[in-house]
């Protein structure tokens, strides 16, 4: 997973607050954290139980699905304790993981401000199946296909070459969404805007931001929930 859900802090230096992150973390023995990662999009937070502190590294209780997506992450997002003498997260990285035994051991720890809490609508990941896009660009239509999808935007990979996809431009778009069964095709329409393009050479990225329509909102709440659902019964029956 690329860990683009927060923003680095340094309060000092990396290595200062490491030191006074683990001081802290000494003083919290037995206390819950919040954790928070993220598999397929979907957020997975529970609370961890802080069980020791020994060589700069902590040892948590943690959930069972948080141990499984933590497996993956290798990192992990903290939310920022009431007891913290400062407002900041934090992040750790993954010294040891054992998910029979729900245990999480972190080290290198630093400050951060989670970014992906301010998100207004639940993200959910595509792959594995494949959903298309025709974008109707001037008078062009040019094929994507869907890398995540929320009721607020889409990211789209274009394999081939572009042109006139600027930042700010409006596009119409017709998603084509595959059901979990794979055998029917739901198409809806939607006008988009560009936010962000992502890329020198194909592949592209193409980050656009919905326009508010009832009908395709409707269409899509409903297709990001099934999507939801079957990531949630994916992680559930995850063995690693």
């Amino acid at each position: 997973m690329k860990f683009s859900y927060y923003d680095d802090v340094v309060r000092g230096s990396e290595r200062e607050d490491g030191l006074l992150i683990v001081q802290f973390l000494k003083g919290m023995v037995g206390q819950t954290f919040s954790f928070l990662n993220y598999y397929k999009e979907i957020p997975v937070s529970f609370d961890a139980r802080l069980v020791s502190v020994e060589n700069e590294m902590a040892e948590f209780e943690v959930h069972e699905y948080q141990a499984k997506v933590i497996s993956f992450e290798k990192k992990v997002l903290i939310r920022a304790h009431e007891k913290s003498p400062v407002p900041e997260d934090l992040v750790g990285e993954v010294f040891y993981v054992n998910t029979t035994r729900k245990k999480v051991i972190l080290s290198r720890f630093h400050y951060a401000k989670i970014r992906s809490d301010l998100r207004r609508f639940v993200r959910v990941l595509l792959d594995g199946r494949r959903s298309d896009v025709d974008i109707y660009c001037d008078s062009d239509i040019i094929p994507a296909s869907i890398k995540d999808i929320s009721l607020g935007g889409v990211a789209l990979q274009i394999n081939g070459e572009i042109s006139g996809f600027d930042v700010g431009k409006e596009l119409n778009l017709v998603l084509k969404l595959k059901a979990p069964d794979d055998l029917s095709l739901s198409e809806i329409g939607a006008t988009a805007t560009i936010v962000k393009m992502v890329g020198d050479s194909p592949p592209y990225t193409c980050i656009l931001e919905f326009h508010s329509e009832r009908h395709s909102q409707q269409s899509l709440a409903y297709y990001i929930n099934q999507r939801q659902v079957e990531i949630i019964r994916e992680l559930k029956e995850l063995s690693v």
